[in-house]
Order: C-alpha cells, then structure tokens, then sequence
C-alpha cells in the first residue's frame, strides 16, 4: 500500500502540501528525514524522536549490510524491531556511500565492487542484491542502485556514469515487478550530473519507469547553489505530478526551503545531529557555537525563542561546560534542539505554503542562513 495525494498546491510557486499513505502510517509532506545511518539517529532514542513529530527517518543499506548484516537484521524481526522505531523507514541503496569511498572501489557495468571501511574485506553490489538486502531489512521505501556523480566530472564521464544508473535502474524495478509485496515502495533516482541536456535526459528515463516516487540525485556535492537549483528544477519538470519528489542529500534550512519553492517534497541530511556533535546549533537567529568563549557565564539558552527541553532547562554557560569536558549528554542535549528546530522549520514552512507567505518566509531566513553552505560531505 503507497499512495501520494495532493492536499494543498500553492498558487504562487511550485510548493505544494502532501500525504503519503502506507500501510504503517501517513507522511504529511513536506518532510524531512532525520539520518540514521547505521539504525539509531545518533545519540536520540526513538521515542524522543517520534515526539518531535517525525513520522520518517532514514537508515543506510552499506552500512547495516556490512554490520550487523540484513540476515542478522531479518532473523531479530526486520529493521523497525530491531531499533524499535515504529514509524517509517528509507533506507538508502549505499551508493553515495560507495561513490564516497572512490580510493576504495571499482564500478562495472553489473555493479561495485569495493573495500569494506571497517575490515577491508572484498564486496560486490548489484542492483539485485541492493534490492535484496532493503527486501530483507523490511524498509518502507527503499532506493535503487546509483553511480552518484561527483562534480566536476566531464561530460563524457557524466554520460557513461548517468547511463548506468539507467540501466540499474531498469534491472532493480525487473527484479522488484518479480518480488513485489504490499509494504515497501521503490524510489528511482535521477542523475545526469551538472549538464543540462543530462539532466534531462536522465529526468526523463527515470520517469518513463514505474517507480513509487523519484528522487534527484548527485546535488549538494560542491557545485554552486544556482547549478544546483537549475538541475532541481529540470527535474522536477519531469516527474509526475502525483508522484512524491525527493532531493537526496540537501539540509541547510534555506536549501530546503529553496526546494520547496521548487515543488520538492522531501529531504534527507546529517547537517542537524552532525552540528550538534560539533557543538553548532541552528537557531531562530543563525548559527551558535556553544564553543564560544563569550557563552563561559551566558545564563540564555541557545535560543530564547525556542521551547524544546534543552532550551527550556539549561543555559549556554552550562552546555558550553558540558561540551569542552566532553560529557555525553551534550550531544543528546544538542542534537535534540536542532531536530526540534528542524520539526518546527517543516511546520512553519507548511503553514506558509497554506498562507502563501513562503517567499516572505524565504527572506526571513535567508538573513541568517544565505552564508551558510552544507559542508556535511
């Protein structure tokens, strides 16, 4: 059971408010996914992170196949069980992970073979057997196998690299049509790296398949903003209206109202628990670092705007202390603020598309947030 409804299409832009529907729950669009990687969203227990409001996260196909491994997964009752999340999961087909560990692997025509980080043993993903181990994992949504495509790359590359992610593409919805069961759907993902004509060429492969819903990959990898907005929108051009569209990859609080603007309706990013290990926290006023000298007797909380559990009982004097005597709770205290930041961000941004108000809402952070570039790569 998937299905994706319109609720709500903003007469100004392209935004537009959704449902995904499922056999474990409904998805209000837009949405972000918080990331976790190897089945924990570092640091948060599931049920705070449900209290927030997420009804999605997202979890990693490379890393839970190399450990603890999707037989292992499956024998303790599939990936909701074994990490006690009771909501909905997307678990990514490993291949940005892959493409990131290039020293480490080789792409052929039937897939990669690479090095595992851990031990260095020897590995080959296929798009069959990437389907096979999400089979196994029990995910709600699940991504074929692509070659993400590194920028710049030449257009030649591009085209040899976008030409497989096709014909992966195609081999991973054969095998599905053959497996096909009532409680996953399968995303395909388009790439075509920063040339426009790939794009859309790939755009338009892509969707000429039956996949549940498209995602956009191969952005946020070191391009600049405007290429990356343009490879957005041509895509976009391309997918169905009634299908759900995901951009892989994308965090900072303007990218992802940019996205929005541009009819996108799900995210994915390691920006908010990965600042948080750092010590940076997002904030109705920009970026903090709680490292900062200046916070050593600040009685404030890191946002005086803001209502989460950290903000509510601890002070940034007390948080920077924490944080440089490398106490644990930091990090629980940290990351939870910026999820509660980014909950009430996709909850502000829906009720501006309601209101059409999402370009004014786009200058308000834009006065915080334009310097700030996703680095999380």
């Amino acid at each position: 059971m998937f299905n994706f409804q319109i609720i709500y299409q903003s007469k100004k832009t392209l935004a537009r408010i959704g449902k995904i529907i499922t056999h474990r729950g409904v998805i209000e669009t837009p949405v972000f996914m918080p990331v976790g990687t190897q089945g924990t969203v570092k640091t948060m227990p599931p049920e705070v992170i449900a209290s927030l409001g997420y009804t999605i996260i997202l979890s990693n196909t490379y890393h839970l196949y190399l450990r603890p491994g999707p037989d292992i997964i499956y024998e303790l009752g599939g990936l909701h069980k074994f990490i006690n999340w009771k909501k909905l999961i997307l678990t990514d087909s490993g291949g940005f992970q892959v493409y990131s560990l290039s020293q480490f692997r080789k792409i052929t025509e039937e897939g990669i073979l690479f090095k595992s980080h851990i031990d260095g043993s020897e590995h080959f993903l296929t798009p069959i057997t990437t389907m096979e181990i999400q089979r196994k994992l029990g995910s709600d949504i699940m991504m074929v196998l692509d070659t993400c495509i590194p920028y710049p790359l030449s257009y030649e590359e591009t085209k040899i690299l976008t030409d497989l992610t096709h014909k992966w593409a195609v081999e991973s919805l054969e095998y599905w049509q053959r497996h096909k069961n009532e409680k996953q759907a399968v995303f395909g993902i388009i790439q075509g790296g920063m040339y426009e004509n790939l794009r859309k060429y790939s755009a338009k492969f892509i969707t000429s398949l039956e996949f549940d819903g498209y995602a956009i990959g191969g952005l946020s990898v070191g391009e600049p903003l405007e290429i990356r907005n343009q490879m957005m929108e041509i895509s976009v051009n391309y997918i169905p209206h009634n299908k759900p569209r995901y951009v892989m990859g994308i965090g900072t609080p303007l990218d992802i109202i940019e996205a929005v603007i541009r009819g996108i309706d799900m995210f994915d990013c390691v920006l908010p628990t990965r600042n948080a290990r750092r010590g940076t926290v997002f904030t109705s006023t920009g970026l903090l670092s709680i490292k900062n000298a200046s916070f050593k007797s600040d009685s404030l909380p890191l946002d005086p705007e803001c209502e989460c559990y950290t903000c509510r009982n601890y002070s940034r004097g007390y948080l920077r202390h924490l944080f440089h005597a490398k106490e644990l709770l930091v990090y629980y205290l940290l990351t939870l603020h910026n999820l509660f930041y980014y909950a009430k961000l996709m909850e502000h941004i829906k009720i501006a598309i309601k209101t059409e108000t999402l370009e004014e809402l786009r200058g308000n952070l834009a006065e915080y947030y334009s310097k700030y570039v996703d680095n999380s790569k």
